[in-house]
């Protein structure tokens, strides 16, 4: 079970974990928010550690890979990682 962490950290470490992992994290979801990384229950609930934290479902770590990647190779300049965190938020919050 992972430790609790900024969002941006875990964001920025996004290649450090497994990427059958699932990010948790507190809402409204937010750069700062309190996140956690763990495998996700077979009952698919938030495991109890995260839920005890007040985190919620946030988004697998592969798709956020995935989207990060993708979203970077696009920018003419590689974005901070502050714009990745708040990107990878509105994807999570609109489109995942």
């Amino acid at each position: 079970m992972g430790k609790i962490a900024k969002l941006l950290d875990i964001v920025a470490r996004l290649s450090d974990f497994d990427e059958d992992d699932t990010i948790y994290a507190a809402e409204p979801w937010t750069e700062d928010s309190a996140a956690m990384v763990a495998p996700e229950p077979d009952e698919g609930l938030v495991p109890a550690k995260a839920a005890k934290a007040g985190l919620t479902y946030f988004i697998e770590v592969f798709i956020a890979i995935e989207f990060t990647e993708a979203w970077v190779a696009s920018q003419e300049e590689k974005p901070s990682q502050s714009a990745i965190c708040q990107r990878l938020i509105e994807y999570a919050t609109n489109d995942a």
